[in-house]
Protein backbone atom coordinates (compact mmCIF):
# COMPACT_ATOMS: atom_id res chain seq x y z
CA UNK A 1 0.00 0.00 0.00
CA UNK A 2 1.37 3.60 -0.86
CA UNK A 3 0.49 6.45 1.25
CA UNK A 4 -0.48 9.51 -0.54
CA UNK A 5 -0.39 13.15 1.82
CA UNK A 6 -1.68 15.77 -0.46
CA UNK A 7 -3.21 15.60 -3.87
CA UNK A 8 -0.62 16.76 -6.33
CA UNK A 9 1.90 17.65 -4.03
CA UNK A 10 -0.44 21.47 -3.42
CA UNK A 11 2.66 23.57 -3.11
CA UNK A 12 5.69 21.36 -4.61
CA UNK A 13 8.25 23.35 -7.30
CA UNK A 14 11.08 22.19 -9.11
CA UNK A 15 12.89 24.52 -11.23
CA UNK A 16 14.72 21.94 -13.22
CA UNK A 17 16.94 25.05 -14.97
CA UNK A 18 18.23 25.68 -11.61
CA UNK A 19 18.78 22.10 -10.45
CA UNK A 20 22.20 20.64 -10.13
CA UNK A 21 21.91 17.04 -9.54
CA UNK A 22 23.45 16.88 -6.10
CA UNK A 23 21.14 14.61 -5.04
CA UNK A 24 20.40 16.40 -1.84
CA UNK A 25 16.43 16.68 -2.40
CA UNK A 26 16.47 12.21 -2.78
CA UNK A 27 18.81 12.00 0.58
CA UNK A 28 16.78 13.74 2.71
CA UNK A 29 13.43 13.18 1.29
CA UNK A 30 11.64 11.08 3.68
CA UNK A 31 9.00 9.64 1.12
CA UNK A 32 10.95 9.50 -2.08
CA UNK A 33 9.17 11.75 -3.88
CA UNK A 34 12.16 13.05 -6.22
CA UNK A 35 14.51 10.91 -8.48
CA UNK A 36 18.13 11.64 -10.22
CA UNK A 37 17.46 11.71 -14.27
CA UNK A 38 19.86 12.37 -17.13
CA UNK A 39 21.98 14.40 -13.85
CA UNK A 40 19.18 16.27 -12.63
CA UNK A 41 16.31 15.51 -10.08
CA UNK A 42 12.88 15.23 -11.01
CA UNK A 43 9.62 14.54 -9.28
CA UNK A 44 8.80 10.73 -8.97
CA UNK A 45 5.52 10.69 -7.07
CA UNK A 46 3.91 14.39 -5.98
CA UNK A 47 1.16 12.76 -4.10
CA UNK A 48 3.87 11.14 -1.58
CA UNK A 49 5.09 14.46 -0.92
CA UNK A 50 3.76 15.83 2.59
CA UNK A 51 5.12 19.68 2.71
CA UNK A 52 8.06 19.01 5.03
CA UNK A 53 10.52 21.55 3.92
CA UNK A 54 13.30 19.49 4.32
CA UNK A 55 14.29 19.43 0.04
CA UNK A 56 13.87 23.06 -0.30
CA UNK A 57 15.92 23.61 2.69
CA UNK A 58 18.52 21.69 1.59
CA UNK A 59 18.70 22.19 -1.94
CA UNK A 60 21.86 24.26 -2.47
CA UNK A 61 20.96 25.40 -5.66
CA UNK A 62 17.61 26.72 -4.67
CA UNK A 63 15.77 24.67 -7.36
CA UNK A 64 13.25 23.45 -4.55
CA UNK A 65 10.72 25.91 -3.01
CA UNK A 66 7.38 24.33 -1.10
CA UNK A 67 5.45 25.61 1.26
CA UNK A 68 6.08 23.49 4.53
CA UNK A 69 2.78 23.55 7.00
CA UNK A 70 0.90 20.56 7.15
CA UNK A 71 3.72 17.70 6.78
CA UNK A 72 6.08 19.78 9.15
CA UNK A 73 7.54 17.46 11.42
CA UNK A 74 7.24 19.79 14.25
CA UNK A 75 3.57 20.12 13.70
CA UNK A 76 3.53 16.36 13.44
CA UNK A 77 5.37 16.18 17.03
CA UNK A 78 4.10 18.42 18.47
CA UNK A 79 0.61 17.67 17.54
CA UNK A 80 1.10 14.02 18.73
CA UNK A 81 2.55 15.09 21.97
CA UNK A 82 -0.55 17.52 22.79
CA UNK A 83 -3.32 14.75 21.53
CA UNK A 84 -4.58 17.18 19.14
CA UNK A 85 -4.30 17.97 14.95
CA UNK A 86 -0.70 19.23 13.68
CA UNK A 87 0.24 22.61 14.62
CA UNK A 88 4.05 24.05 15.33
CA UNK A 89 2.07 27.38 16.50
CA UNK A 90 4.64 29.55 13.72
CA UNK A 91 1.69 30.56 11.88
CA UNK A 92 2.07 28.66 8.90
CA UNK A 93 -1.05 27.06 8.33
CA UNK A 94 -3.81 29.01 7.21
CA UNK A 95 -1.25 32.02 5.96
CA UNK A 96 0.62 30.02 3.65
CA UNK A 97 3.89 31.81 4.85
CA UNK A 98 7.36 30.29 2.63
CA UNK A 99 8.86 28.93 6.08
CA UNK A 100 7.44 27.24 9.08
CA UNK A 101 9.07 26.81 12.00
Amino acid sequence: MELTYLKNGETLSLDASRCTGCGSCVDVCPHAVFRLEGGKASVACRERCMECGACARNCPAGALSVVAGVGCAAAIIAGKLRGTAPSCDCGCGAEKETRCC
